[in-house]
């Protein structure tokens, strides 16, 4: 997803955020990478009281597991297990450099430090535990960073899942839209380039596009309805916000053909989100990772196109009805109504 925009009081706004993007190559350092890459562990957490015997650190990132999160971020890397493989922190120092320049550095940080990330590490714990246990790690790790930040005045700030990195005491506001202006130009150039990844053999980088591209339109259509996404990063989650706002619901008076395509639609949102998931089989490794042949890269990236391009026309004629004269969305000031 975009990031969302991040502007210092008192300053030059687009000073400020050429500053601010150009401040995540302070993470770039061989300490905070050994922190991010999870070599790098503070001691045992305790829960109750006692010595859980779970370490404070990162969830540790193989060389192979490195490679996978590139390909997802739209770098292409492999992992040669011949011995010309990189070093991890080098595999994670080009990630970074990839992702500033990409604009998506918040994006990949929402990545590593995201719950699911920590799954193997907290796993046969209770909910209350893995909640507790999570949350004090990431806050720990955070503190340890800026720790290393500190002496340049500098330290990382995580709001939800967007992460700024700012001069020590400077006070920041968020500023709205979150979403830039989306419309059928928009959808038609992320999948232009989305196609190109598939013309260049790049079919992870196609289905990252694939399925960001949806999440921006949903977050795009949610904010519409002047509602907050879901920051669990999950687009099924979202999918369903996107329904519940525009009361998206197969309707029985529909023609069941349609119902049939509405029914449709969602199986294919549910497979671009499978072949993102971080245990998936499109992003694992090894024995885990499928084949993706260029006409399903194709049929991906022209799925979640049209997808796009129905939830954008399911908001534009919601905003239609609630203008339209006599409407009871314009005589209640209530949401708009689009049975899909």
């Amino acid at each position: 997803m975009t990031p969302v925009y991040w502007k210092c009081l008192g300053g030059k706004g687009g000073e400020i955020l050429k500053q601010a993007k150009s401040k995540f190559e302070l993470l770039r350092s061989k300490s905070i990478i050994a922190i991010l890459d999870g070599d790098k562990d503070f001691g045992s957490l305790m829960i109750n009281g006692i010595d859980s015997g779970i370490k404070i650190s990162m969830p540790y990132l193989s060389g192979p597991m490195l490679c996978a999160i590139s390909n997802n971020f739209g770098l292409p890397a492999t992992y040669d297990r011949k011995g010309g493989a990189k070093s991890r922190w080098e595999y994670l120092d080009d990630l970074l450099i990839h992702c500033i320049r990409d604009n998506r550095e918040s994006d990949l940080l929402a990545f590593l430090f995201s719950k699911q990330q920590f799954e193997d590490k907290l796993k046969g714990r209770t909910a209350a535990e893995v909640e507790s246990a999570y949350k004090q790690i990431v806050t720990t790790i955070i503190d340890q960073i800026n720790g290393e930040l500190c002496f340049g005045g500098n330290e990382l700030i995580k709001t939800g899942a967007v992460f700024t990195i700012r001069k020590s005491g400077t006070s920041i506001i968020l500023t709205t839209p979150t979403i830039k202006m989306l419309d059928r130009n928009y959808i038609a150039d992320i999948s232009g380039r989305a196609m190109k990844d598939v013309t260049d053999g790049n079919y992870d980088s196609a289905i990252t596009k694939s399925r960001t591209l949806l999440e921006e339109v949903f977050c795009y259509v949610i904010e519409k309805k002047g509602e907050a996404p879901t920051e669990s990063g999950d687009i099924g989650k979202l999918y369903n916000q996107v329904k519940l706002l525009y009361r998206m619901h197969q309707n029985a008076d529909l023609d069941k053909r349609i119902n049939g395509l509405l029914s449709g639609l969602e199986k294919i949102l549910s497979a671009i989100a499978e072949m993102r998931n971080k245990g998936s089989d499109a992003h694992g490794v090894g024995k885990k990772r499928i084949n993706i042949n260029d006409y399903h890269a194709r049929l991906f990236v022209n799925s979640a196109m049209t997808m796009a391009d129905f939830i954008l026309a399911v908001s534009e004629h919601a905003v239609q009805d609630y203008h339209q004269p006599g409407s009871d969305q314009c005589r209640q000031h209530g949401s708009g109504h689009a049975q899909a």
